[in-house]
């Protein structure tokens, strides 16, 4: 599918999909998920609509994509030797704002994602697998290093450890995720839990 998906792409220019991307981003924060349609990001991106299934086959993955797209932090370009060091990178690569923004993103998905399971399908293949890879090649060099067992079960879920700060944040607090709150809780959980 990846195959298709790239040969169909082809033919948009990077800054053209960089544009529908921000413009699909755009509306979803304006109307959410169920009420976006390809009607509506043809419109908003003076594209058509026969053009939009062409490249992206619908509305899920064209969403899917747009979030990866946006995604400002490429674990696969971050290694500062120490896994502390790894991760810390990780949570400076975005701002408060900016991950405030992505945290109130995220959650209208997760929500959608229950009820469209064609959104959940493009959400895995273009974010939570490659994501989830990136990060485990990330905790293997710790690994590697000696820093982090192989045998270590906390290394399995350093995603759901990751993505739970995110969502505790906010339903247990009230707030938003940020920077400092990040890497305070990377320090207090996932690092002792990796290092155990």
């Amino acid at each position: 599918m990846a195959e298709t998906a790239t040969t169909r792409r082809s033919r948009i220019t990077p800054e053209r999909e960089a544009e529908l991307y921000e413009a699909v981003l755009d509306l979803l924060r304006e109307v959410g998920y169920d009420s976006l349609t390809m009607d509506a990001v043809a419109t908003r991106t003076r594209s058509s609509k026969a053009t939009l299934y062409r490249q992206w086959g619908g509305k899920a993955e064209l969403v899917a994509r747009a979030i990866r797209h946006h995604k400002p932090v490429d674990p696969s370009a971050i290694d500062t030797g120490s896994l502390r060091g790894d991760f810390q990178a990780l949570s400076h690569r975005q701002d408060d704002c900016r991950m405030e923004q992505d945290s109130a993103l995220m959650r209208v998905l997760g929500t959608a994602a229950h009820t469209n399971p064609e959104l959940l399908t493009a959400l895995r293949e273009w974010l939570i697998e490659p994501e989830t890879a990136e990060m485990r090649r990330m905790v293997q060099r710790a690994v590697d290093r000696g820093e982090v067992r192989a045998d270590n079960p906390a290394i399995d879920y350093v995603m759901h450890m990751i993505i739970g700060a995110f969502v505790a944040r906010t339903l247990i607090d009230e707030e938003p995720p940020t920077q400092a709150f990040i890497t305070s809780y990377i320090n207090a959980v996932v690092i002792p839990a990796l290092s155990a």
